[in-house]
């Protein structure tokens, strides 16, 4: 990944090409998002509530709110009752965002795993899936895109569920990362804190097997990882980890996802959304520059 200082002094990602969207691999997420965010700025331009609009498809200002968000699927009918409300009458765009209700009702290809994956981490994975890129930051365990298969299982074994149940949620983790190998794979930057690299998840040899993945790792050319030592002292992410992904297209903004010990959260105000980005460019700074990570990880590999 390059990175770049920007007038302020703060590292910054370069801006990736844009990126064609296939639905194929997106799922439902990013076409509800984006159709969610064409029906918020035709409402916003008639100067129609949120609440009127809601009562035009026999719901809520709730339910609204929730389409805009892209929260949930579209039915065709509320679509259309709510294009022509919104004084939208051109066929052509019509049938566009039409195409795109069809699409916000798909399946992704998660949905294998259905009987592991709860309903709040459904637009994460298709974010995930779909981002140009994905800032994270990690306290406790090495990223899930970057997890070898053991450590996978490690982690996962932690979890109070069943042995088949645990074994299918590895086999989901495994298959989310083959979006770092296709064609066009997303710019991934990752901030780890040194605690997760210390942290034995398994013996020895596990850990050995991790931190070699990850020297290999810090050498795809679309993915940066960068380590918070603990020499560092209290930063500003010591509170919880945080993933900052990018859609497609350039107009729809960040989405930040809060993961929870039974759940996660998105916080989706516009001030909100920007604060975390603030908070992910100051750790950038304080960890130690992409350039040292190899040396770092080599380091912790050979006191293992």
């Amino acid at each position: 990944m390059e990175l770049e200082l920007d007038s302020a002094g703060t590292l910054s990602e370069l801006s990736p090409p844009p990126m064609a969207l296939d639905f194929r691999q997106t799922g439902p997420t990013v076409p509800r998002l984006i159709l969610g965010n064409r029906l918020r700025a035709l409402r916003e331009a008639q100067g129609i509530t949120g609440a009127d609009a809601g009562r035009e498809i026999r719901g809520s200002h709730s339910k609204i709110s929730r389409l805009e968000m892209g929260r949930i699927g579209f039915k065709p009918r509320d679509v259309d009752d709510l294009l022509t409300l919104y004084g939208v009458y051109d066929t052509a765009e019509r049938a566009t965002l039409q195409a795109l209700v069809r699409e916000s009702n798909s399946q992704g290809w998660w949905h294998y795993f259905h009987d592991v994956v709860p309903s709040w981490l459904h637009m994460y994975l298709g974010l995930e899936q779909a981002a140009t890129v994905i800032r994270g930051y990690e306290l406790q365990f090495v990223p899930g895109l970057l997890q070898t298969e053991e450590y996978a299982r490690a982690v996962i074994g932690l979890d109070p569920d069943t042995p088949e149940r645990r074994e299918r949620k590895v086999q989901l983790r495994m298959a989310r990362q083959q979006v770092l190998h296709r064609d066009r794979p997303p710019t991934l930057w990752v901030i780890v804190d040194e605690a997760a690299l210390r942290r034995s998840m398994g013996g020895r040899a596990l850990m050995r097997g991790q931190l070699t993945h990850l020297i290999e790792a810090t050498r795809m050319p679309h993915v940066t990882v960068q380590v918070v030592p603990f020499a560092a002292g209290a930063h500003s992410a010591i509170a919880g980890p945080v993933t900052v992904l990018r859609p497609p297209g350039g107009e729809l903004p960040d989405v930040v996802y809060l993961e929870q010990l039974t759940g996660g959260a998105y916080p989706d105000k516009p001030s909100e959304t920007e604060q975390y980005r603030h908070v992910m460019n100051r750790l950038a700074v304080e960890a130690l520059p992409p350039e040292e990570t190899e040396r770092f990880l080599w380091e912790a590999l050979r006191e293992l």
